[in-house]
């Protein structure tokens, strides 16, 4: 059997996009989830020890998207890899987050364990993704209000396309020489939020307003909108970083890995139109 690639985190927004290349490629691979439903899936629950030894059956390389709505993942996550390592895995890229450092909290944690215990490894540290406008957390607010609301006044963040990740992480996955290490993944272009609306405002032909919110009431809106105190905090915490410049930066990462440059907010927003059109149409 040839050996199987394993992504965990398959229906979320990176895994989907990394198993849907990979199958693109011809390349062997498994989709872990929760509720099987295609060809590829097979059944996966980080809480459930029972379902990993068929997920990592064959398996040379590890797709690692941390569970989610945890704050601090590596307790859950130790014994999974230590099972991966135990059974054959060789290769474990890991979504971690650009501001994110090795040791530091989240995902940082997990990259330190990878670097210390792990054969191979590869972490992915993407900025913020454009998929959160279109997709996520951002894209009620922007489709209901045209609103947006964030606490990092007028710091710049490098937004980059969930496809652009998946292809560096589809090639960390597949090619045997990738060196191990940690990678900054950007876009083309350091935003502000209020470059964001505005550029939503103009493809769009409606107004979309960027609200500047305190660390504090953005962790209440978080909260408000279901997500538990520690991660809602969490998450408000990185805002002011970004407000203070953390993210301020472009790299060449996906260029140089993916052969390609990675796509422009502008072309995101004008290629996902539909999506947030129909409901700006009666804001």
């Amino acid at each position: 059997m040839p050996d199987i690639i394993l992504v965990t985190g398959g229906t979320g927004t990176t895994g989907r996009r990394v198993s849907a290349q990979l199958a693109a490629r011809g390349l062997h691979y498994r989709t872990a989830t929760r509720n099987p439903k295609a060809e590829h899936d097979i059944r996966f629950d980080w809480t459930d020890e029972a379902s990993w030894a068929a997920a990592l059956e064959g398996v040379a390389s590890l797709y690692l998207v941390a569970p989610s709505g945890v704050s601090e993942p590596l307790p859950v996550m130790i014994p999974f890899m230590e099972l991966a390592i135990r059974t054959g895995v060789k290769r474990f890229v890991l979504l971690s987050a650009s501001s994110l450092e090795a040791g530091g909290p989240m995902m940082g944690a997990v990259h330190a364990w990878l670097r210390d215990h792990a054969p191979e490894w590869v972490v992915l540290r993407p900025t913020w993704f454009m998929q959160n406008f279109s997709e996520g957390q951002l894209l009620a607010p922007i489709r209901e209000e045209g609103a947006i609301y964030t606490a990092t006044e007028s710091g710049r963040v490098g937004f980059i396309d969930a496809e652009d990740i998946a292809a560096v992480a589809v090639e960390a996955l597949s090619q045997p020489e990738f060196a191990s290490g940690d990678l900054i993944l950007t876009g083309p272009a350091a935003l502000s939020y209020d470059d964001v609306a505005n550029t939503l405002s103009d493809i769009l032909g409606k107004p979309v307003t960027h609200h500047h919110l305190s660390e504090a009431d953005l962790a209440a809106r978080h909260m408000a909108a279901g997500l538990p105190g520690a991660y809602a905090t969490t998450l408000a915490a990185m805002d002011r970083k970004i407000a203070a410049g953390s993210e301020d930066r472009v790299t060449d990462a996906v260029l140089r890995i993916a052969g390609r440059p990675g796509r422009a907010l502008s072309d995101f927003v004008t290629d996902n139109r539909p999506v947030w059109r129909a409901s700006l149409e009666t804001c």
